[in-house]
């Protein structure tokens, strides 16, 4: 069985955790960069994605945006202009190349996200070899945003327990200017409607990699 085989058959945890041993391994020996991380303890960050202590779950999400909280910064790692096509409220967009330079604080809470789950985890684990400790990722990506939050779908047959359950996520859908849908035994074939506009907040620039300055003189 070849090395790309293997790294195939692993799960999720298994290949983050297997990142997280990479980084912790640069983080101790890679004497260039010594100056620019941290040493990682890997049995803490095991334990951080076992314990699901390492994200926030979209639905935790929506609710702070809902009630205004300001603890926290969210990062929208995507390209500009995906970021422009749509984002989640509150966003700021600063792509991972960019990152480890945007002036983020390690004393801030900062929440990731990307279109899946791996590159915000990619970026979770960087930070995390530059010491910054209240950082997490939103677990599912925005695919699970679109999803659980934007488009939340119910069968027409469904019983009263989850009728109770959807009407709480229609509520939240419709508020962040999604689409609720209920249908039948084919409705999660049904096409995904058109994404809602979002106006970018206040102060989120977005952040791309820094440019070279320039020599000035001799």
């Amino acid at each position: 069985m070849t090395i790309r085989d293997r790294w195939s058959r692993l799960s999720l945890n298994q290949e983050l955790a297997a990142g997280a041993l990479a980084l912790g391994f640069l983080a101790l020996f890679a004497r260039p960069y010594r100056s620019d991380v941290v040493p990682l303890d890997v049995r803490e960050l095991a334990a951080l994605i076992e314990e699901e202590k390492d994200h926030v779950d979209v639905g935790d999400l929506a609710a702070w945006i809902v009630e205004g909280r300001s603890d926290y910064r969210l990062i929208d790692l995507r390209s500009e202009d995906e970021y422009a096509a749509y984002h989640i409220p509150t966003a700021e967009n600063i792509v991972l190349s960019a990152l480890p330079d945007a002036g983020l604080s390690p004393n801030e809470k900062i929440v990731l996200y990307s279109d899946g789950g791996i590159h915000a985890y990619q970026a979770w684990m960087l930070m995390r070899a530059k010491g910054f400790r209240t950082i997490y990722t939103m677990k599912g990506g925005l695919d699970e945003w679109k999803a659980a939050v934007l488009f939340p779908t119910m069968a027409e047959n469904a019983p009263a327990a989850e009728r109770a359950r959807f009407e709480r996520a229609a509520a939240m859908s419709r508020f962040f200017g999604g689409t609720p849908r209920t249908g039948g035994a084919g409705t999660a074939t049904l096409q995904t409607p058109e994404m809602p506009k979002v106006e970018a907040p206040a102060g989120g620039a977005v952040l791309t990699k820094p440019k070279k300055k320039k020599k000035e003189g001799c």
